[in-house]
């Protein structure tokens, strides 16, 4: 088998582009922001960062070491709980590329701390980072269960669903506008369709919005 060089190594993945699983930065200035990188890959698939590379794909290279500790002190400050990753340098054009793997969390949600030590999680949504929702937050914690649970289907899980089945996609307010569901039960219903692969959430560039996949 052929070897692949550091060069080639980077180039190819340069090429790929920015996606759900692969994220370009010029710099690390700030460990807090770069957390919220971090978490939405180990909140989705796991993913890449580039690190000394443009957002049009150019190679500019770290600056200094520093860098590396910023990297290591948003996964291990900022990030509740700690972030897994691996970083390896390569030497490309006179430059060298960090590159950081981030690994998918075995338990959702890791957080962020901010200034006011809140703590947010966050999504990766093809190349963006999306602050997760309060339906994330209870689909990770439906998905940290391992006891198996039954879904019951009452009244108000039956208007959910024929709203759904008339309409392509909605959002959560509408949901709660058109059936008189509060907005906290709407979250946790949604959570639980899409637990059972009843419902899917995509996000339109704008907020989160559902459809059924169940029929």
């Amino acid at each position: 088998m052929k070897r692949i060089d550091a060069s080639s190594y980077i180039h190819t993945l340069i090429a790929q582009g920015e996606h759900i699983e692969q994220d370009f930065k010029y710099e690390i200035s700030d460990a807090r922001k770069i957390a919220r990188t971090l978490s939405a890959f180990a909140n989705t698939q796991g993913g890449r960062l580039l690190i000394g590379v443009k957002d049009n794909g150019r190679i500019a290279g770290v600056r200094s070491e520093e860098e590396m500790y910023m990297i290591e002190a948003a996964a291990q400050l900022y990030c509740v709980p700690e972030v897994s990753l691996n970083m390896a340098t390569y030497r490309v054009e006179g430059h060298t590329v960090l590159v950081v793997e981030i690994n998918k969390a075995q338990h959702r949600p890791v957080m962020v701390r901010d200034e006011n030590n809140r703590l947010w999680a966050y999504v990766r949504v093809a190349d963006e980072n999306i602050l997760a929702t309060p339906t994330h937050l209870q689909l990770w914690q439906h998905d940290s269960i391992t006891i198996p649970t039954l879904l019951s289907f009452t009244e108000r899980e039956r208007l959910v669903l024929d709203l759904l089945s008339k309409e392509e996609e909605c959002s959560l307010s509408r949901i709660c506008r058109t059936t008189h569901i509060s907005r906290y039960d709407a979250q946790r219903l949604m959570a639980r369709f899409i637990h059972w692969g009843i419902v899917a959430m995509r996000y339109d560039g704008h907020h989160f919005v559902f459809r059924n996949i169940g029929e």
